[in-house]
């Protein structure tokens, strides 16, 4: 039986006074928008970063709370998702691949938009919410979930028709390849395009009722497409490369790196137009946010309508000599996160409180006035967006795990993220261990787990990495 609605709220799940709840309820119905662009790293203009152009998200970001230091749960599309949408860490949903949809595990499972149905409200999603395989499976439902949905759409634009024409690393191959095209025509005909233009539609059609909707933008997913305009925003010669060094991989476990073969064989020059073509993706979709802002703007939702805008996770772009995700480095475990609530106090500021992709569901609830069921991982948010310098959580875990053959079980990796340290351990350290100093040594270059002078610094973290892991199942 599912988890009823009146159920009491656990206390380690709000990490707010109980009467917030209360007084939330009194306020106004407010709506939602939630909108997640799919494997976006922090490789944006409000994140610092001075080479991508991402105006609408800044804007969002400057009228909202920017999280400097969120983390998923785990570095691939489904867990995350999946873990975010029903605040479960992995070890409760039991999904860590891509194939398994959560309600295999967890039946009786209320998600995010599932609770705002429940509660009365218009919920609808555009775009890939829950999972499903890019772009094999655009213009499908994929791994979506029914009971979350009064009305879904499935946009499927020009990109997907023309994919014969995409250059990949393996010809033909495309998802978890390095794949990218300029391509002809509109901002219109791509797939994103064409779910921006649905989601205003919605918008427009519900903007006298209580609404949770959601927008799954597919860029900057590799095949990394987008109109040829937003490629020309971005020479070549100006693109850097990451500085790695040339000792980088020797104190490092080998289960840490995933490189793939046609990667490490990339030319410089493939290499930077890789990168073009995914900053040239966040452009693009950064535009097609903008439309929908814009309507949001227009219709006079902006200010009853809490905006979020997130990631399932980050991206490698040749760090480390790693491209894509999978890892449990800083530049994949981290991702943007912005929150844009009405009437915060905290609005326009940066939060540099640790947080995690579960704690999105109790903060909407909370947010709005709704009662969330017992036993969620994420804690409410809601304390950050008046405060951001308030703390939050004391470590953020993320997990992932490698095959080992049909003969084994899979070798797992947990680290956990505090404000000053990441610790990892592979296979419960048997397999490697790292340590890495992020105030003296943020990208994460020298792994002091081996060195005496840190051995009570890993003790410590070893026993706290143990507890969230516990905590988790």
């Amino acid at each position: 039986m599912r988890f009823l609605m009146h159920s009491m709220v656990a206390a380690a799940v709000c990490a707010v006074p109980g009467g917030a709840w209360a007084a939330a309820a009194q306020t106004q119905r407010l709506n939602v928008l939630l909108v997640m662009s799919d494997d976006l790293n922090c490789r944006l203009g409000c994140y610092g970063d001075p080479l991508v152009r991402s105006p609408n998200i800044d804007r969002l970001a400057s009228r909202g709370v920017r999280f400097d230091h969120a983390y998923c749960q785990y570095p691939l599309c489904n867990p995350s998702r999946a873990s975010m949408l029903t605040s479960l860490r992995p070890g409760r949903t039991g999904v860590r691949e891509n194939q398994t949809h959560f309600r295999k595990n967890l039946p009786d499972a209320v998600t995010l938009p599932e609770l705002f149905r429940r509660n009365g409200y218009f919920t609808a999603r555009v775009g890939k919410i829950f999972h499903y395989g890019v772009p094999g499976q655009i213009g499908t439902s994929g791994l979506d979930d029914p009971p979350s949905w009064d009305h879904v759409v499935n946009p499927r634009g020009r990109d997907k028709d023309e994919e014969d024409r995409i250059f990949s690393l393996i010809p033909g191959r495309f998802g978890g390849t390095l794949s990218w095209m300029a391509a002809e025509g509109t901002d219109l005909e791509q797939t994103d395009g064409q779910g921006a233009t649905a989601m205003v539609r919605l918008l427009e059609e519900n903007r006298d009722r209580p609404f949770f909707l959601a927008m799954g933008f597919y860029r900057p997913h590799t095949p990394y497409v987008a109109p040829k305009k937003y490629f020309d925003l971005y020479p070549l010669e100006k693109i850097p490369l990451p500085e790695v060094p040339a000792d980088d991989w020797e104190d490092i476990p080998r289960p840490a790196l995933n490189d793939l073969p046609e990667q490490r064989k990339m030319s410089d020059d493939l290499r930077r137009q890789a990168i073009q073509a995914y900053f040239a993706s966040i452009t693009f979709m950064d535009a097609q946010l903008g439309r929908v802002l814009e309507a949001l703007e227009r219709l006079g939702l902006s200010e009853k309508t809490i905006v979020v805008f997130v990631s399932d996770q980050g991206y490698h772009l040749g760090e480390h000599r790693l491209w894509q995700k999978m890892s449990l480095f800083e530049g994949v475990a981290r991702a943007p996160l912005i929150i844009a609530a009405p009437g915060r106090k905290g609005n326009g500021q940066a939060s540099p409180a640790l947080v995690e992709l579960v704690d999105v569901y109790p903060t909407l609830a909370q947010l709005c006035g709704l009662e969330v069921p017992k036993g969620l991982h994420g804690r409410s948010l809601v304390p950050q967006l008046d405060d951001p310098q308030a703390p939050a959580r004391q470590a953020a875990l993320t997990e992932i795990q490698r095959g080992r053959g049909k003969e084994q079980p899979p070798l797992r990796g947990y680290s956990i993220r505090t404000q000053r340290w990441r610790y990892t351990e592979w296979d419960e350290g048997r397999a490697g261990v790292e340590l890495y100093d992020h105030q003296s040594d943020p990208h994460e270059f020298h792994n002091l787990a081996r060195d005496p002078a840190h051995a009570a610094t890993v003790k410590e973290l070893r026993e706290l990495l143990h507890a969230e892991v516990a905590r988790s199942n």
